[in-house]
């Protein structure tokens, strides 16, 4: 299960969920955006940086790596990897941090000492299994910790942070995605259930009834006419797609297609999860590949 593949999804798509787990809640996320960059020696890839936008190169990058193995080498590729993308990429920013998450602190290996000036000046380390979320902290690390969370205790979480969302966010249209992307990750949870069976057991169902979820569905139909739903709900989605919500709603379905082939799950199962049509899973696969 490549664990860290929805971390990458989650971090794009909710960019202040990385600054809540840093302990920066108030960074402009306008400033950033998100990359996953290959260094090209070695086939080396980061699993993601934090770049500043033109005119705030002052800012310090993110390097953020998600780790969920021993890796006994791991500090050694992660600062070569750093070291690399310096080299031929040469960012203007004078300062960085790289920021690793931990599933549990058990997989992390000591830092050799002769990176000990760059650990102590430059590495930030969070672990997962020691983050308490309740009601009460952040949406964003919640949802961070629901990711590595066990299937018995899933399902509670879930149905928390879903109404944590309802409470929190009043914009009708970034509530339905925060819950659909929570839908998502109980899905490969729960492999073997449907997509009516998962809606039943957080309660979506009932939920996608209420005149809330009703008027963010003419919301979002109201916008998709007249400024293309944002964009496509910021990646852009194809013409002649449905309507508003419906629209962020079917690309969030094609931007978990391949989170769910690499954590696993055939062509037919996520077809099946996200009641996409096969021959749409299949060519997507196919582009993954």
């Amino acid at each position: 299960m490549k664990t860290d593949t929805i971390f990458f999804q989650i971090f794009k798509e909710f960019p202040q969920f990385f600054f809540e787990l840093i302990g920066k809640p108030d960074t402009d996320i306008n400033i950033y955006s998100f990359i996953a960059p290959e260094i090209k020696q070695k086939g080396f890839r980061l699993d993601g940086i934090f770049l500043t936008s033109e005119g705030y190169q002052t800012e310090p990058l993110y390097f953020l790596e998600v780790q969920c193995y021993k890796d006994e080498l791991f500090y050694e590729k992660l600062f070569a990897k750093i070291c690399l993308y310096f080299w031929q990429d040469r960012p203007p920013n004078p300062d960085w941090y790289a920021i690793v998450i931990y599933e549990r602190r058990s997989y992390e290996t000591p830092s050799p000492q002769r990176y000990r000036v760059l650990a102590e000046n430059h590495l930030r380390c969070f672990y997962l299994d020691e983050i308490v979320a309740d009601v009460q902290g952040p949406l964003g690390i919640g949802i961070l910790k629901l990711v590595v969370e066990t299937p018995s205790r899933a399902n509670s979480r879930a149905q928390q942070l879903i109404n944590q969302a309802r409470l929190e966010l009043t914009d009708a249209i970034g509530q339905e995605q925060v819950i659909q992307f929570i839908e998502t990750i109980v899905i490969y949870k729960f492999p073997k259930l449907g997509r009516e069976e998962i809606e039943v057991m957080l309660g979506l169902n009932e939920l996608r009834q209420t005149r809330f979820y009703q008027e963010a569905h003419q919301e979002g139909r109201q916008e998709g006419r007249q400024e293309g739903l944002q964009e496509g709900l910021q990646e852009g989605l194809q013409e002649g797609l449905q309507e508003g919500i419906e629209q962020g709603k079917l690309q969030t379905k094609l931007q978990m297609v391949s989170v769910l082939l690499e954590l696993g799950l055939s062509v037919q199962e996520v077809a099946q999860r996200l009641e996409l049509n096969l021959e749409t899973v299949t060519e997507l696969a196919e582009e993954q590949l």
